[in-house]
């Protein structure tokens, strides 16, 4: 059963209901002790009791009280009042990745941008020691001035920090072998064999949201979830050069190495992959904001215009010379009939006197 407007959880007063999902059901509330707006998370009774649950609730509380980053929900609290378990984070304005994807695919630069600034929210979380597992444009929020923020570490482990390359030592929720956690169609392939995962496993479904908001379809997507879990074991999604857009080279290739099936062969650190897509943003800027017709129209009307100019150069060049050369052209005169040098006759001439 919901809660109604008005109801108070501790020093927070509910005021209208955000959402529900997997984890709980998402208000927005007024703080009466700082005066501010938040949101509140709160675990459904029916679920309370449930061990593995509540158990996975509080691991979150504690995996986001960790993380303090401008691309990560900042957590403020975490009580219980009444049988009923809640979570305290900022409120966010703006609407879901999935939302906007819904519209079709972004522009290149803007999944440029979005993909820098995920990038780095999955370093600072790794940074902690915290693998996210779950990672999908469900769980991804653009606020209205564009930032984006990383929700639900619900499925996150705490992995022994400076030893993302290992499997990692669980706090309150156990990775069981042959157990399958996240979401079909965003999941490594170690993921879907139930195998231990680390920061490797969250860099390839950023593969995958990348590779979504560059092509607007989803990179692994069968008729059923087992089709979809064959094709993220077996297969490759169509090259973004198939979609029709123009795609640099270097952002094609970051998504590729993401999405390799061998952990070994992807980034290694989400740290490594947030520098690529700076490097890539700073070296091809031009190249990737000069992606629409207009403006590819522009640039190609540019260099019509400089090569008419040296053409035009080049033509003024030579018919100066032309006329240059015929202004100049040398002619001769006779001075004398006698023979020899003409220094030695005009050295001559000049002692013998005017006749």
């Amino acid at each position: 059963m919901g809660l109604a407007p008005g109801q108070k959880l501790g020093p927070y007063e509910i005021q209208t209901p955000l959402g529900a999902g997997g984890m709980g059901e998402v208000y927005s509330a007024r703080d009466s002790r700082l005066e501010r707006k938040v949101a509140i998370k709160v675990l459904p009774q029916g679920l309370a009791t449930d061990g593995d649950r509540l158990q996975r609730f509080e691991h979150e509380a504690r995996m986001l009280s960790t993380l303090n980053h401008p691309n990560l929900l900042a957590i403020y609290d975490v009580g219980a009042q009444d049988g009923l378990y809640y979570l305290v984070s900022e409120l966010l304005e703006g609407s879901t990745l999935r939302d906007l994807l819904r519209n079709g695919p972004l522009g290149v630069r803007k999944a440029t941008e979005y993909g820098l600034e995920i990038a780095k929210g999955l370093a600072a979380a790794h940074e902690k020691g915290v693998v996210h597992r779950d990672l999908k444009p469900e769980n991804i929020f653009v606020i209205h001035d564009g930032r984006l923020k990383i929700l639900d570490f619900g499925l996150a482990k705490l992995a022994v920090p400076g030893s993302e390359n290992t499997p990692g030592i669980t706090m309150t929720v156990q990775t069981v072998p042959g157990v399958v956690l996240g979401t079909v169609g965003y999941m490594s392939p170690e993921q879907v064999r139930g195998l231990p995962t680390d920061g490797r496993s969250d860099l390839f479904a950023f593969g995958a949201i990348l590779y979504e908001m560059l092509s607007g379809k989803r990179a692994f997507q069968g008729t059923t979830p087992a089709d979809t879990m064959s094709a993220i074991l077996k297969e490759d999604p169509p090259e973004l050069t198939e979609t029709g857009r123009q795609i640099p080279p270097a952002l094609e290739s970051i998504v590729r190495h993401c999405l390799e099936k061998n952990p070994q062969r992807r980034f290694q650190s989400a740290q490594d992959l947030s520098f690529s897509l700076e490097e890539l943003s700073h070296s091809s800027g031009s190249s990737i904001a000069l992606t629409t017709p207009a403006a590819r129209n522009q640039r190609g009307l540019w260099s019509l215009l400089a090569a008419i100019a040296v053409l035009a150069v080049g033509a003024a060049g030579f018919f100066a010379w032309q006329h240059t050369s015929r202004a100049v052209k040398p002619s001769f005169h006779q001075l004398t009939f006698q023979r020899g040098r003409v220094l030695q006759w005009m050295r001559r001439t000049a002692t013998e006197p005017w006749p």
